[in-house]
């Protein structure tokens, strides 16, 4: 009997703990989404350093891009002052990227090292190359992705006016024609967490979190943490290294860069694999760390970087809040005790509550609404990525495949 009774306190205790934190999860993710309807970055009102006075070096790491690298080079070459440089770093390739860059005007470096494969380790190569003659600021350019006129500029001066690591708006476009619901709903689900949930913290004064491409560093900065890793996320890794070591980055919304999702399922997948492994693996890693120096430097601001880096993808947002709620009313029948229900409703309507404010206000116009009641489906196509973490989660960096 007592065996019993002790048994129905601690999975009581257990699930309490579990829906608890799912409740304070959700909770966060509906204060960012609140947090962004008053956001209103200005630019023009912030003090901005002399923009002819910077100087600014584009590093753009790229591994067998011969088929994009041109018209991306293409684009950013205009951008750039007489002082400034372009390089890419043509990292492992085996086709025709570095003969590409050269045509379209940029200083190649090529490296070879099939022992340390990753973007960090490119980067961290370009860094060691403009080092003997540093520049004021660098930015980094994925080399299949647009660059809106004006991001150089608005990157550079506010790198260089607050001396912070800074984000531009990196948002991803669907490929074209395509009606797919998953389509629409990644393209949703990238909005929410490139754009709502950035704006959010940056009214909130918690640290941003980066990209992978349209950031920009002061120079100094890239010398306090190391890129060289293999990392799956290295951009996120980079972002939580810099806030760690006390550079936090901020958001820039004026500066906008455009990616571009793959057509074919696989790559896609591929795509999806990589970034939902990686930043599960990052939780794991990194919440005991920013929660102990939240401690020694009592940084209240490095607790929201927890929370924020807690906030899974949303589908499997979605799984675990099912998972949950359905044990929880389980448990509730068997033992009629319904608080753990309770919480769990109340998690379920912080959740829904932030995806219907970041859809009316931030997405509308590119999911309609038909779209957004398709979650189920998507959720179903993701649920293999999450089984493979648990499986046999991804450790080393795959590059996606272009179309």
């Amino acid at each position: 009997m007592f065996i019993n009774q002790f048994a129905v306190l601690f999975s009581n205790f257990i699930l309490l703990a579990s829906v608890s934190t799912l409740f304070l999860i959700c909770l966060f993710f509906l204060i960012e989404c609140i947090a962004a309807l008053f956001s209103n970055p200005d630019f023009d009102q912030q003090v901005k350093a002399n923009w002819q006075d910077i100087k600014v070096t584009v590093l753009v790491p790229a591994h067998n891009e011969e088929l994009v690298i041109g018209s991306t080079l293409e684009r950013l070459a205009p951008m750039l002052k007489k002082q400034d440089s372009l390089i890419v770093i043509a990292d492992n390739c085996t086709d025709a990227t570095a003969k590409e860059a050269r045509v379209k005007g940029a200083t190649v470096i090529e490296r070879q090292d099939l022992v340390h494969k990753g973007k960090g380790y490119a980067l961290d190569y370009g860094l060691q190359f403009i080092a003997a003659s540093p520049p004021d600021v660098v930015i980094v350019i994925d080399a299949d992705c647009t660059v809106h006129n004006g991001a150089i500029q608005k990157l550079s001066q506010r790198a260089v006016s607050t001396g912070c690591p800074v984000q531009a708006t990196y948002l991803m476009a669907r490929p074209k024609n395509s009606n797919s619901s998953k389509d629409f709903i990644s393209q949703f689900s990238n909005i929410v967490r490139n754009l709502v949930r950035p704006l959010g913290l940056t009214y909130l004064q918690i640290p941003s979190s980066l990209h992978g491409t349209g950031m920009a560093f002061p120079w100094s900065t890239t010398q306090k943490v190391s890129l060289a890793n293999g990392h799956l996320l290295e951009d996120l890794k980079l972002g939580l290294d810099l806030t760690l070591a006390g550079h936090k980055p901020i958001f820039c919304q004026e500066a906008k860069v455009t990616g571009y999702f793959p057509s074919s399922t696989q790559a896609a997948k591929t795509q999806k694999t990589r970034w939902e492994h990686g930043h599960l693996q990052l939780i794991q890693t990194y919440v005991p760390i920013l929660i102990k120096e939240a401690g020694c430097q009592k940084r209240l601001d490095m607790l929201g970087s927890v929370l924020d880096l807690c906030v899974p993808p949303l589908s499997l947002l979605v799984v675990i809040w099912l998972s949950v709620t359905i044990a929880s009313l389980v448990f509730g029948v068997l033992t009629t005790l319904w608080v753990p229900v309770i919480i769990a409703t109340s998690a379920g309507i912080c959740f829904l509550t932030a995806i219907f404010i970041a859809w009316a206000k931030f997405a509308s116009t590119e999911l309609p609404l038909s779209q957004l009641l398709s979650i189920p489906l998507y959720i179903l196509w993701k649920i293999p990525v999450y089984l493979k973490f648990v499986i046999k989660p991804q450790s080393t960096w795959v590059r996606t495949e272009r179309d």
